[in-house]
């Protein structure tokens, strides 16, 4: 009876952010729009609202009425969190590789970057377009057939900005691991070639189109592939519904091993991807700040090893995933043991 009630109250708020969030996303510094928990004086409570994602917070008095957030939407309360800018997130600054370059002498050999050339390759570690700088490899896949099947092609997944170099990548194009950015040169350390990736539909003037995934595989020989992920195991099954709350972990190319917490559901979220290309993605999932440039592509579990989504931007306070439903779905692969 609780469950039911639940989800007939995240229904009734997915309902009205729906209905609102055009009117929301057009509003001074607004991001994003979700569904949380409300925030009061750093407290979260297990009240659910309609979270307001917002680059900065402004005193009201700087804001014309236009902009100023309703306290309520159709009865339901909202929340406005401040989140920064959401950048799509392999776009590794000099800054950031310096900052690599002082932590890895300040911690030594136990420094968290996956950065080094490894066969067969796990998920984790650094990869990469030629044209990027480098992401991280999720996880080995295959085709979505019934079972019992026999596998005839294997793939790494990872990001459409990370394989396919946001949209502008052939397919066929070479993957690097590790990426460019880490030592990854061709032809030696070729480990697979493009074969399937979901195109970014950016945002223009009079189009705002929803997207669900930044993702892509790219076609390896079994030999080179590993399922498992680096620290993080093999993925035994989906949990495609995660709630407000839930503790989920990832192990990425920068930031290694971390674990977060799910803040947001039901997202969508403005994009940043560089030279001024926004791209809108609607039913993402959001945690507290787990990850950093060069993480994108990694595949977030829960702590039962089940696949929650595929990481792919952030800012300083916020991880942003694709739901993995999703990635299955559009990519047409498995990536679960069975």
């Amino acid at each position: 009876m609780i469950k039911q009630t639940l989800d007939s109250q995240m229904l009734k708020i997915s309902e009205i952010q729906s209905k609102h969030q055009e009117e929301l996303l057009n509003m001074q510094n607004v991001v994003g729009v979700s569904i949380g928990h409300n925030i009061k004086n750093d407290v979260e409570s297990d009240k659910p609202v309609i979270s307001v994602l917002v680059s900065h917070k402004l005193d009201k008095g700087l804001l014309g009425s236009a902009d100023l957030i309703p306290a309520k939407l159709d009865g339901i309360e909202t929340d406005v969190v401040e989140t920064g800018e959401l950048f799509a997130g392999n776009l590794l600054s000099e800054k950031v590789q310096e900052d690599e370059i002082q932590d890895f002498e300040q911690v030594g050999s136990s420094s968290p970057f996956l950065t080094r050339r490894i066969r067969p390759a796990m998920g984790g570690y650094s990869i990469g377009h030629p044209k990027i700088t480098a992401g991280t490899l999720g996880t080995c896949c295959y085709d979505l057939t019934p079972f019992p099947s026999k596998p005839d092609k294997y793939y790494i997944l990872s990001n459409n900005h990370v394989l396919a170099n946001s949209n502008n990548a052939k397919i066929g194009d070479p993957i690097l691991q590790p990426g460019p950015s880490d030592g990854g040169r061709a032809p030696g350390d070729i480990i697979a070639r493009l074969s399937r990736f979901i195109p970014i539909r950016f945002m223009t003037e009079k189009s705002k189109p929803c997207n669900y995934v930044d993702a892509a595989i790219a076609e390896g020989n079994l030999r080179d592939l590993n399922r498992e992920v680096y620290w993080g195991g093999y993925i035994k099954k989906l949990y495609a519904a995660p709630k407000v709350g839930d503790i989920v972990q990832k192990t990425g190319r920068t930031t290694g091993f971390t674990t977060g917490k799910v803040t947001n559901i039901n997202a969508t979220v403005n994009v940043n991807y560089g030279n001024g290309k926004i791209a809108r993605f609607c039913r993402q999932i959001v945690t507290d700040c787990m990850s950093r440039g060069g993480d994108s592509g990694s595949i977030v579990m829960n702590r039962e090893e089940g696949a929650v989504g595929l990481l792919f931007a952030g800012s300083a306070t916020r991880t942003i995933l694709n739901n993995i439903l999703y990635v299955q779905a559009l990519l047409r692969i498995r990536v679960t043991e069975i």
